[in-house]
């Protein structure tokens, strides 16, 4: 989640998301969780109350991520996107490649982020995993060997920056 400096990369887009997250938490399901935890309190015996005991581990959840995103956003560096550049692999910009080891490979988008923001199925892949490795500070048309088990080699044919 973070590198040796304590550091979160995000882009302006995940810091936001952080911020409407930890906002939700707060100010809906917090207070949803105080409703339930006296709703449970209502019913008696706390010791064999599975209501009660269900809502505790809600809470203590909603608790511990709210203190996990407090840290994240403390230590948050946000990409300045508007010193971003088209010209060479940035974190932010959306990259497209082709992989050279496939025969029928079709081109791939995938936008580059920081590790807390990673979501592979939705293209955002993380600054730290081998592809993105491989391919930062790289430009369009440069071919790159990703190092994984079975290396294999990528070419850049386009670079953006959303917006």
């Amino acid at each position: 989640m973070k590198n040796m400096d304590n550091k979160v990369i995000l882009t302006q887009e995940g810091y936001k998301k952080l911020q409407e997250e930890r906002e939700h938490l707060v100010n809906v399901d917090r207070v949803k969780n105080r409703e339930d935890l006296v709703l449970a309190r209502s019913q008696g015996d706390l010791s064999e109350n599975a209501d009660y005991d269900a809502a505790r581990d809600e809470q203590a959840r909603i608790e511990g991520r709210i203190k996990e995103i407090d840290d994240m956003l403390m230590h948050a560096e946000v990409i300045d996107e508007a010193d971003m550049s088209s010209d060479v692999v940035r974190l932010g910009n959306i990259v497209t490649i082709l992989d050279l080891s496939e025969e029928n490979a079709e081109e791939e988008s995938y936008k580059i982020v920081g590790t807390t923001e990673t979501d592979p199925l939705n293209g955002k892949i993380s600054n730290e995993s081998p592809l993105a490795k491989a391919i930062l500070d790289h430009a369009i048309g440069d071919v790159v060997t990703v190092a994984v088990a079975s290396p294999y080699d990528v070419k850049i044919t386009n670079i953006e920056i959303e917006g």
